[in-house]
């Protein structure tokens, strides 16, 4: 597991106005929590919080407000401008080495499915597991080699063992499968007679974001 120092501000609780202008001179708003420690509010640059948010490795961040001590943390939760997409707020939780904690950590996919020259298509579910385990065990990221994966197979999270770490999600979920082309399906079902044609249920779901301080 990486380490990445994150140098940030202490800030005082203010204004929707005040927020915005931290905004505008390039920085962003956060809060820094621990059990049993009062939250602290913070703010980092813009600069400083991309490398941590826009990546496909975990890190352990070890934030230093101003000249204090460096606080071992890991990013919880991120707020992005809906229209924009830039960071508008974060969460770090602050963490012990002796105390398990739950984080998503990404996965990466190795090789070529053989079912593809079968005529299959990759379908990849998840893009992150929600894992249980120490600091020092977090993985950087979950790889899942799917080279033998014919037409027609899947892979589990009970397929997946990695040492010293718990996933959170039943173990039943499909991560990735190699599946008939969705094209083919439907030409299938249009030849085939006797049955009504329907439209398949579309869900959209927009970003959410919380309000302004």
């Amino acid at each position: 597991m990486s380490e990445i120092l994150v140098q940030g501000s202490k800030r005082a609780l203010s204004t929707k106005g005040v927020v915005n202008q931290l905004r505008r001179d390039g920085n962003v708003p956060g809060i820094y929590y621990t059990k049993g420690v009062e939250p602290i509010p913070v703010y980092v640059s813009e600069k400083a919080l991309k490398p941590i948010v826009f990546t496909s490795e975990t890190h352990i961040i070890n934030l230093k407000i101003g000249d204090g001590e460096e606080l071992k943390s890991i990013l919880k939760n991120v707020q992005f401008d809906p229209v924009t997409d830039r960071v508008v707020h974060f969460d770090l939780l602050g963490i012990s080495a002796d105390q398990e904690i739950e984080i998503e950590v990404p996965l990466l996919f190795e090789g070529q499915a053989k079912g593809v020259k079968e005529g299959g298509v990759v379908q990849q579910t998840l893009h992150k597991l929600t894992v249980s385990c120490l600091p020092a065990n977090i993985p950087d990221h979950i790889a899942i080699n799917i080279s033998d994966l014919a037409l027609g197979d899947s892979v589990h999270i009970r397929d997946l063992n990695v040492e010293n770490v718990r996933f959170i999600q039943h173990p039943e979920v499909i991560i990735v499968s190699v599946v008939v082309p969705r094209a083919a399906v439907e030409t299938v079902a249009a030849v085939v007679p006797g049955e009504e044609k329907t439209e398949p249920e579309v869900i959209t779901k927009g970003k959410q974001t919380e309000e302004e301080e």
